[in-house]
């Protein structure tokens, strides 16, 4: 029987798929996805081949947790921000600024290259992480409507724009801000 290493079966669990994932994400700063195997995730976890299939099948579920934990990570730290905050036009610029300066730090820049590696039973999995920043999103676009700060027609299309945006070019921050503040009519 492998030897609990938490105060509770939950907590040893919890510990365990956090070793897994931080190990997950040290290799993917090493070497290809394709090069990653689970007996070197097990390694790096520091925990036996054997006892990583008992938490996590394959690769692929590996992926998932590792988009589920950057994801609440990344949203939690977004919504930290966000709070601090008066009004959707506040909102939407830190918003922006937050996208734009912080991303590139999480792992979530991985995504295309991870969205690529998985199979299609996956990729909805790991989608649904996309939209969690995207809910963000549009409950500011949608509190900016209803309080009149923005004019938008098509609040999807706008969604869409705002994060085509928001793609990391070398463009000045201040510039995209200017640009989506504008769009949607809000006072820049």
């Amino acid at each position: 029987m492998p030897r609990i290493t938490g105060p509770s079966l939950q907590q040893h669990r919890e510990q365990l798929h956090r070793r897994v994932v931080d190990a997950f994400a040290e290799l993917m700063t090493e070497r290809s996805f394709d090069a990653i195997t689970m007996a070197a995730i097990a390694e790096r976890a520091e925990i036996s081949r054997t006892s990583i299939y008992h938490h996590f099948p394959d690769k692929e579920s590996v992926v998932v947790a590792f988009a589920s934990h950057e994801t609440a990570r990344y949203v939690d730290g977004l919504r930290e921000v966000l709070a601090r905050a008066s009004g959707p036009v506040e909102r939407l610029r830190l918003y922006m600024r937050h996208q734009l300066e912080e991303r590139p730090r999480f792992h979530m820049g991985l995504g295309p290259q991870l969205y690529g590696a998985v199979g299609a039973r996956s990729r909805p999995r790991i989608r649904e992480h996309v939209a969690a920043v995207e809910d963000v999103l549009r409950e500011i676009v949608h509190d900016g409507m209803s309080s009149g700060d923005f004019t938008v027609e098509d609040p999807d299309a706008t969604l869409a724009l705002i994060h085509g945006c928001l793609v990391p070019r070398r463009l000045p921050v201040a510039a995209v801000e200017t640009f989506v503040l504008r769009a949607v009519c809000a006072s820049a």
